[in-house]
């Protein structure tokens, strides 16, 4: 069972607050819940935001996943910030070697490919000017036969 931390939403037509509930991701989004952590009211001037960030935390941990703007409501709580402390960090996934090749060659094949990434950019053609335009006119020469001055 997959379970979300969503929005929920209430009031009348055109006025809408919203709950910030635990829900199964399968449920219907006014459907059944398990649990309701706070209220979000978007109309206010600020929006008003109470969330139980003690409740919110404890799900967080449990593995429930928010929606985008529960997230969004959950950062500006302060929910989010002390989920991510409590956190550990993530470790890089370690490079995967085929079973009969050592990690070394792979490292060397690597780096030899960016080293040739790296030989091609600098190889790269310059960029051609733009010719020039000759009005009309003689094209032999560029004057313009309209633009001779005449001498008195």
């Amino acid at each position: 069972m997959t379970v979300k931390l969503r929005l929920m939403r209430m009031g009348k037509k055109k006025q809408p607050t919203y709950r910030v509930v635990v829900a199964d991701s399968r449920s219907p989004r006014n459907g059944r819940f398990i649990e309701a952590l706070g209220t979000y009211a978007p109309r206010m001037e600020p929006s008003a935001i109470e969330i139980d960030n003690d409740r919110a935390l404890d799900w967080l941990t449990k593995g429930a996943q928010p929606t985008e703007t529960v997230h969004k409501l959950l950062v500006i709580s302060g929910a989010w910030e002390q989920f991510e402390s409590t956190r550990p960090p993530k470790k890089a996934p370690a490079p995967r070697v085929r079973p009969g090749h050592d990690g070394a060659s792979a490292k060397k094949a690597s780096a030899a490919k960016g080293a040739a990434k790296k030989a091609l950019a600098k190889k790269a053609p310059p960029k051609k000017a733009p010719a020039k335009l000759v009005e009309a006119g003689d094209a032999a020469t560029g004057t313009d036969q309209g633009d001779a001055e005449v001498e008195s």
